[in-house]
């Protein structure tokens, strides 16, 4: 119940939906910091900073998220409450099979998210697939009167969002088009990732088994010969790597004189 108030102040709203944080940042997970982080970076500061001050007020009545868009409704200084529209891209099903295959092939991902966790390295595997998990772009929509984007009541919805992602990191995955359980679902049913193999792993084998041979070398002495190098340096490298000395002898270049000279010495000592 909202109660109507003058001088153009909001209409307080009995049971609207308030974020925790009172005053500092607002969201305290990665993944909401790093969505207010993308907000804070397309949308004008003062804008934010009003939407913030809604937001902190309890002036979001309600909020909805389905993908590709949020909508709600933000109480403002009118009886009749505006409307925001917040509409992203949201991945199609062939980009979604595609991801969560490769969410599913790797064990920390799939550990993660199976445990209800966002893996911060997650935002690399969506980019490595060419599909952003949080959007650099924004269609935001209000039918109250004031101009630009975004208006206050729109960002008081972006804040509350960013808040609600704190409690239910899947948020972020459903608004681009996979809800919680449908995601879940398909990594059960892609087979276990197989375990990695550590290259410096050493089967363990009790020493009684190995009094005979347990100080006779793992491979061949004459493995461990010198062996001569199948890399070739030319002798005149350090010509090379340097720079030509501004020095001419009977109009020679002087380096054109040591190249030969560099060589013969090469020559000398194989």
């Amino acid at each position: 119940m909202a109660h109507f108030s003058e001088y153009g102040k909001p209409i307080e709203v009995d049971g609207g939906i308030a974020v925790r944080a009172k005053r500092g940042q607002i969201g305290s997970q990665w993944w909401s910091r790093k969505f207010v982080d993308v907000l804070e970076q397309i949308c004008d500061g003062g804008r934010l900073a009003r939407g913030r001050a809604y937001a902190r007020k309890g002036q979001v009545i309600d909020f909805s998220l389905r993908p590709g868009r949020v909508t709600g409704r933000v109480q403002g200084s009118r009886p009749q409450p505006y409307e925001v529209s917040i509409e992203i891209s949201a991945f199609d099903e062939a980009q979604w099979t595609s991801v969560t295959s490769a969410l599913g092939g790797q064990a920390l991902y799939r550990a993660a998210l199976l445990a209800g966790d966002m893996p911060h390295e997650i935002v690399d595997l969506f980019a490595a697939h060419e599909l952003p998990l949080f959007p650099d772009q924004l269609d935001i929509r209000c039918n109250c009167p004031d101009w630009g984007v975004p208006c206050k009541h729109g960002s008081a919805v972006l804040y509350v969002l960013a808040e609600a992602f704190d409690d239910d990191p899947f948020l972020v995955l459903a608004w681009r088009g996979r809800d919680r359980e449908q995601l879940l679902d398909a990594l059960r049913g892609t087979p276990e990732p197989l375990p990695e193999i550590d290259p410096l792993a050493v089967d363990e084998e009790p020493l009684d088994a190995r009094l005979a041979d347990f100080y006779a070398p793992a491979m061949s002495l004459s493995r461990l010969r010198e062996r001569p190098s199948r890399i070739t340096t030319p002798p005149e490298l350090l010509l090379r790597a340097l720079d030509p000395p501004p020095v001419k002898v009977r109009h020679i270049p002087l380096i054109d004189l040591l190249r030969p000279a560099y060589r013969s010495l090469g020559a000398d000592s194989q």
